[in-house]
């Protein structure tokens, strides 16, 4: 099993493409689609440069594999699966999130809440295939309701539950968060995985002026992470977290990710002018 990271600059997002080199059997985790706020207009050329290397390498894509729907950036699963066929999964309590955004943002009544935009919802402890690759699901709510993690072999993904130990962990205050339930998700089902497990993180933000960086380990996590160890007291992690959060900007892109995202990367259905719009609630975070 090999693992090839791209670095998203404008996002500070992490996509992996995870392979075999001998079968050539290979998923995409967390792709990006470039996207302009100000043109409102999307773009590529993320998405191409993991093209590219699975067309290099003859790889044959079976999944897009999507920790959770971001609010961050785009996803650009749906821009590899019309190039190579693959299908796009994600964590089944997807549906939860779509039944909450789709009252925040009013969306059209048509817009279903079942997770059918997405080929695989997948559920806590379910393992699957990708030709000769084997995954295991981690359900590890917290930033979301719908967090997964995909653990193979000695490597595990986490999307932003878990990021580098010198930044700590993902922010808990987006609707239906919850840092209850991120605690727990780390302590109990991520910590309980052994210590040499492999940590591929979904974003990195160079604190400190480091070097991007993007792995680490389960042990190094549980002794390091300036926000949860394994001897961190669960009520003083759940009250620092929501202090914090309070203190955060919502995303930049949160409004266009989710909107786009809660539709499997789909962009919203184009109106009577044929033209498709995305919506800015005013005064959402008064």
């Amino acid at each position: 099993m090999q693992i090839k990271p791209f670095f998203d600059e404008a996002t500070w997002t992490m996509t992996y493409v995870v392979y075999d080199a001998a079968t050539k059997d290979a998923v995409v985790i967390d792709p990006v689609l470039d996207f302009d706020p100000i043109a409102v207009s999307t773009s590529t050329g993320s998405v191409d440069e993991v093209s590219a290397f699975l067309k290099e390498n003859d790889l044959n894509l079976h999944y897009i594999l999507e920790t959770h729907a971001h609010a961050d950036h785009l996803s650009g699963s749906q821009v590899l699966k019309e190039r190579f066929g693959a299908k796009v999964g994600i964590g089944e309590h997807i549906t939860t999130v779509q039944e909450t955004f789709k009252g925040i943002f009013n969306l059209e009544p048509e817009f279903a809440t079942d997770g059918s935009q997405f080929d695989k919802l997948f559920s806590h402890g379910e393992t699957f295939t990708a030709g000769s690759l084997s995954f295991e699901v981690i359900h590890n709510p917290g930033h979301t309701p719908a967090c997964i993690s995909y653990h193979i072999e000695d490597a595990l993904f986490t999307g932003d539950a878990l990021f580098m130990p010198d930044f700590g962990t993902g922010r808990c205050d987006f609707p239906a968060g919850s840092a209850t339930d991120l605690y727990e998700s780390v302590t109990e089902r991520l910590y309980a995985l052994p210590d040499e497990t492999r940590v591929f993180v979904g974003h990195d933000y160079g604190p400190g002026g480091r070097a991007i960086a993007w792995e680490t380990t389960i042990g190094e996590s549980k002794a390091k992470n300036k926000q949860l160890t394994v001897d961190t007291d669960r009520e003083q992690f759940i009250q620092w977290r929501m202090e914090r959060d309070a203190t955060l900007s919502p995303p930049r892109l949160l409004f266009q990710s989710v909107q786009v995202n809660v539709r499997a990367g789909q962009m919203p259905p184009a109106e009577d002018n044929e033209r498709s719009y995305i919506k800015l609630p005013i005064g959402l975070f008064d």
